[in-house]
């Protein structure tokens, strides 16, 4: 379940060529301060897997909701 909700995150990632540098960079919509830039399209899609991962990771950490997309939804479950 969670491979999944990841997956389905990482479909909506958009990226763009930075023109300064000529980098990659990439976001998720919908999911807040979730970014990545690289030198090459396959690191920024890396890092910013990377990113989302350790995001969840802090979120699930703290009990915050996380995002539902299209029919994937994480849900926080609390535990005795």
């Amino acid at each position: 379940m969670l491979l999944e909700y990841i997956d389905a995150a990482m479909r909506k990632a958009k990226y763009e060529i930075l023109r300064d540098d000529h980098s990659y960079y990439g976001e998720i919509p919908g999911f807040r301060g979730i970014y990545a830039n690289a030198d090459t399209l396959e690191k920024c899609r890396e890092q910013l897997r990377e990113v989302l991962e350790e995001w969840i990771l802090l979120r699930v950490s703290k009990n915050l909701n996380l995002p539902k997309i299209g029919s994937k939804v994480l849900n926080i479950k609390k535990v005795a």
